[in-house]
């Protein structure tokens, strides 16, 4: 399938091999996505009729969602990486600014005693989404500009952190411990891929752990999360009720599951049956072979975004790099914490599953965070081919002559 129709800066010229999106990608974001939005009509329904809007009304949203996503991500794939590589700085700043904007009294909608939504009208925009977005465009950025300074001095390497630390404390103070992690986690790997070695790493690391012990010890809330998780029967009907239905609804799955629809534990007794917990459902009513289809997907994305990047990487084009081997651990870690946390090894969280979860800001930032990913083999063949591209391949390819 030709890019010609969606990119003006294709490039026409004789002879010219023409970019192609990456096909085998693409399979794998739209079975994600029709599994998902299979998953959010089964597991929503009970939700919907008790609500009494409608059966499949969040079936619905969800598919208004995609479609907007679409869009979203077509848009996005007209634009060059060398614009976001300059507006970088920018990107960060305008992270911290709906971090900021979501804690104003007034603006900022609470659920269950967080406050992480801005309503938008259309659907509750949850800055945190963007804002993890955001925040790999900056790192990216600052790597390529400062790369042998974070790469051989200490000072160097703690300075791209500084405004990634007050994106996580304004993250914090939603609170979103899930997004925080994620975030400078994300950031770290980026900076271990741009050459950093282990060794600076270890104090960062010993600190962080420190901090987060700390935040959890001071909250009672993520005290309880922490040690629930632990042993969730011991108190089954309470503290430990969401993660015990979590597990029973994956153990009645076993191989095969017991049906598309059939699910038991969606019936009001897994709580956020659509959003958090969708891979339980998806458990129940597959079984194994269905999580073992889901994580093959999930693999092959994030291998697919490090092939993306490593190509870029020997094509010069460094930002595209960063940015793929952000992307692509992004979405990995976030499925990783969320299977994690449906299957008791990691405290709750309040994360979804990328490309599956029900969530009008998931599901748009996922869409960009894609239509990235394309944009970057896009331009990193148009280098390979010896083709017009941008940002620092056009640069390197200037000085190379």
């Amino acid at each position: 399938m030709s890019l010609a129709a969606l990119l003006p800066d294709m490039p026409a010229r004789r002879g010219a091999t023409c970019p192609r999106l990456d096909f085998p990608l693409l399979v794998a974001v739209l079975a994600l996505f029709s599994l998902g939005l299979v998953m959010v009509a089964s597991a929503s329904m009970p939700v919907a009729e008790r609500l009494g809007v409608g059966t499949l009304h969040f079936a619905v949203r969800q598919t208004l969602y995609l479609f907007m996503g679409l869009v979203l991500g077509l848009a996005v794939l007209r634009i060059r990486l060398a614009w976001w590589e300059q507006c970088s700085l920018l990107c960060i700043l305008l992270a911290i600014a709906l971090l900021i904007v979501v804690l104003v009294p007034g603006v900022g909608v609470s659920v269950n005693g967080s406050t992480r939504w801005i309503n938008l009208g259309v659907f509750r925009l949850q800055v945190s989404e963007p804002a993890k977005l955001l925040a790999l465009v900056y790192m990216a950025g600052y790597l390529v500009r400062h790369g042998d300074a974070v790469r051989e001095t200490g000072s160097g390497f703690i300075k791209p952190l500084a405004l990634l630390l007050v994106a996580a404390v304004l993250l914090l103070m939603e609170p979103d411990f899930g997004a925080t992690v994620v975030m400078m986690t994300t950031a770290l790997v980026m900076m271990f891929m741009a050459g950093v070695s282990l060794w600076k790493f270890a104090g960062l690391i010993a600190m962080a752990f420190a901090a987060f012990a700390a935040l959890a010890i001071s909250s009672p809330y993520r005290l309880e999360r922490l040690t629930t998780f632990l042993n969730p029967w011991a108190d089954p009907f309470n503290s430990g009720f969401q993660l015990t239905q979590s597990l029973i609804a994956i153990g009645r799955g076993e191989l095969f599951g017991v049906g598309l629809g059939a699910s038991v534990q969606k019936l009001f007794y897994l709580p956020e049956a659509h959003t958090d917990f969708v891979f339980a459902v998806l458990a129940e009513e597959l079984g194994l072979i269905g999580i073992l289809f889901l994580l093959g997907l999930y693999a092959f994305i994030v291998l697919r975004a490090y092939r993306i990047a490593a190509v870029a990487e020997q094509g010069g084009n460094l930002f595209a790099a960063y940015l793929a081997y952000g992307i692509g651990t992004w979405l990995g870690l976030q499925a990783l914490i969320n299977v994690g946390v449906n299957t008791g090894l990691l405290p709750t969280k309040g994360l979804t599953l990328p490309l599956m979860s029900y969530g009008g800001s998931s599901t748009l930032v996922t869409c960009v965070a894609i239509a990235m990913l394309l944009r970057i083999d896009y331009e990193t063949r148009c280098t390979v081919n010896s083709l017009p591209a941008s940002g620092v391949a056009l640069g390197a390819r200037r000085r190379a002559r």
